[in-house]
This record gives structure tokens, sequence and C-alpha cells, in this order.
């Protein structure tokens, strides 16, 4: 498989292109400031010492601190990491946040260890950061295979590693948090919230009604799960769904709510009485209005895309769509919201958090909304615009957008020394 770091630069190098971005400018970001690795040791429940490999890539931080999610995955690898970092910097210039792009993660599979295992190994890894991190260094996030309770883990790590003052202010470290230590309202479900409102300014571009939308989910972890749930109340039509157990399909309709409990009981979808279960190259055939792509990345293939009838491509997932997928479905007229903008609402109520952490105060959940909503609108409206200026596609409108703004920054801040 090429390699997906190479294929992160082909999308921003293109937009380049499009704005004749400064070579130096290029170089800069073409590759991340730090990778730092760190092979850390970790004691089993079995009194067995096992040795375990992590990652934080620090891609740019001319914008402000780096963040990123940390990802415990069987596939995790530099190549992964650093192209996840790469398109967390463009996120969030994209999205105006004052953040540069992190990425990391450790090569396991989470489901092979006990929680007691699990809670050596994330502390044991804060440790091996270091200072690596820290509220206006690098704030690490939740990623695949992680969570809240993983994030109170390291918060807690880091706050009493460091010196006795100001513990509290180190809250701040890492986002995605449970709300009972310092976590915010609304971020569980951000990601699928941004999704659903990227679906529905395409709605509004292209005239068309959210509701009654036909709709096919790949993946159905917190982000696709969360997308569903709140999809389905705007009166969308979700027709299939696919996580790594099952690919279902029901052409009527699935009964979401039902789907979102079994799923979050039985830790997968397979089983579930309301649907027929199918083959998976079939959930990209299915004629939909929009898919969703929700997984990992590289899954829209060149021969999945010549299979595909949909309107749009929402991304939930970073990097689902490969070079070649996407020149397929752009000669198939078909619209691509890209990862960049598509996803990017996790990271703006993890901005949130930093914000509450740092203030010492807690939004309203509607806060949290309004506020969401109004950047993710934003930054939609500015693509649109560069589209619109430029004749190109979403992405490459998206990553204009993203690039004008570093760009500016960079002209203004110069290179030290």
């Amino acid at each position: 498989m090429s390699s997906l770091h190479e294929a992160a630069n082909r999308q921003f190098q293109r937009a380049a292109d499009l704005i004749d971005l400064n070579p130096e400018y290029r170089k800069i970001l073409s590759e991340p400031e730090n990778e730092v690795i760190v092979n850390f040791p970790v004691r089993m429940d079995s009194g067995d010492l096992r040795l375990f490999r992590g990652y934080r890539i620090q891609h740019n931080n001319v914008l402000g601190p780096y963040k990123g999610g940390l990802r415990f995955h069987p596939d995790v690898d530099l190549d992964e990491v650093k192209a996840l970092a790469a398109w967390m910097t463009f996120k969030c210039s994209l999205v105006g946040l004052p953040y540069g792009g992190a990425k990391g993660g450790v090569t396991i599979n989470p489901m092979d260890f006990s929680e007691r295992e699990l809670e050596r190994l994330v502390r044991r890894f804060t440790h091996q950061l270091g200072d690596t991190i820290g509220p206006e260094i690098d704030i690490p996030a939740p990623d695949v295979g992680t969570n809240a309770q993983m994030m109170d883990w390291i918060m807690d790590t880091y706050a009493n590693v460091s010196g006795p003052g100001g513990r509290q202010q180190l809250r701040g470290v890492v986002t995605g948090k449970s709300v009972e230590v310092g976590g915010s309202l609304g971020r569980e479900a951000a990601t699928g919230q941004g999704v659903l409102y990227a679906l529905r300014h395409w709605c509004g571009e292209t005239g068309q009604r959210l509701s009654g939308l036909q709709v096919s989910i790949q993946g159905f972890g917190n982000v696709g799960s969360h997308f569903a749930r709140l999809a389905d109340r705007e009166g969308c039509v979700i027709v299939a769904v696919a996580d790594h157990t099952a690919t279902l399909h029901n052409p009527d309709g699935m009964d979401i709510p039902k789907l979102f409990d079994y799923a979050r009981e039985e830790r997968m979808i397979k089983g579930f009485p309301g649907a027929i279960e199918v083959n998976t190259e079939d959930l990209f055939a299915f004629p939909v209005d929009a898919f969703i792509p929700a997984a990992l990345e590289n899954q829209i293939t060149a021969e999945r895309a010549e299979t595909m009838s949909c309107r749009v491509i929402v991304e939930a997932a970073n990097g689902p769509t490969t070079f070649d997928a996407e020149e397929i479905l752009n000669a198939k007229g078909v619209d691509i919201i890209p990862d960049v903008l598509a996803n990017a609402g996790g990271v703006v109520v993890s901005y949130f958090e930093w914000l509450q952490n740092q203030s010492g105060r807690a939004w309203r959940i509607d806060d949290v909304d309004t506020r969401l909503r109004e950047i993710i609108w934003d930054a939609n409206d500015k693509v649109v615009n560069m589209k619109a200026e430029l004749n190109c596609t979403h992405r490459d409108a998206a990553y204009a957008v993203s690039l004008h703004r570093l760009a500016d920054v960079y002209d203004r801040r110069g290179i030290f020394p």
C-alpha cells in the first residue's frame, strides 16, 4: 500500500499549486517539525513485562500549540501518524483555531488488554512523553481506540509528575476528558455533530432537503454512531451501516435509537435484529444520497469507487478516500466534503474544553452547540466561496483556505533566525 503521508502531501501540494503557495512554506509543511518515538515497558496482570512502541508526531505549531488525538490500534505506525498530524494542521487552520497539528498513538489492540493493564500503559506512555506535551505545548485528545477515561488518566499522570503549583491549570494538557474532571459537554458527539452540519450545508448548496436523505454509514464507533443518531433525528433515512463485525441493510431505514443502544451494549452491530446482514462490498454499491465513511483511512478504493452510486461523500474519517478513487468519483460528479472540513467538530469542541479549563468556567450545552455550528458553518462558507473562485473541488478549496491562513501567518512572523 502506498504511503499515507505521501498521499497527504499530494493533497496539500495540489491546492498549493492552485494558489501559488510560497515554495519555502511548501517545504516547511511537507514534513513534521518533531517525531517522538518512545519504547516503554508495562507490567501485565500476569506479572510479565512487555515493551510497547508509541508515537507523538508534532507537525506544525506556527498557529499555536500542537493539537491532535492519540490512537490505539494494531496498524499504528510512523507513516500513518505523520499523515494524521499533517491533516490536523490543515484542519485547525481551516476552521480558524489557534492550534497546530499533531497526532500520536500506540501500536496495540486495546481489546486485548484488561482495564488495569490499559491504565498502566496509558500512564507509562504519558510519563515517557514527559514535557513534550503540555497545555501550551501539545494537547492530545481521544481517537480510534481511546476514550475519555484514558484522557483522565493522562491528565492525572501529567498533573502528578508536574510541580505542585498550578495543577488545576494543567487540566488543559488533554481534551476529551470526562465532564467530571474538566471535560466539555457535547465533546463526545462533537465530531458526528460537525459531520451533520457539513451535510446540512451541502444540502443548502445544492437545494436538497436534509429530511428524507438516504444515507449509508461505514463505521459505527463514536463518530458514526453519534452522526447516525443526530441525522436520524433530522429525518435522514439510514439504510445501511457497517462496523468491523458486520454490514447491515434495511431499505426502509433502520431504527437508529435501537441500533445505537444495541451497539453500546454489545460493542458491535452484528446480530442486530432490525436489518439483514449483507456483504461488505454491498455497502459501497447501495444507491443512496449520502455516503459517510466513518472508519479508517483508505477505505474508498478505486475499485469501490467504480461501484458507488451516491451524490455526496462526507468524510467523517481521516483519509478515507484514495487518490485514484477521488479521481473516479470526481469524474462521476460525486461531491466529496473532505475530512479536514467534515470531521473538524471534534477539535473545535476540544478547543472549547481547553478554553473552559483555562478560565475555570463550564459552558452550557446550548453554548457549545451554538458556537460549534457557527465555526463549522463559517468554514463551509469559506470553502464554497473558494471553490467558486478557483473552480475546483471541495477538497482543493478547503486546503486553499487553510494554506492562505498559514501563509499569512508565516508572512507576518517570518522564519527565525
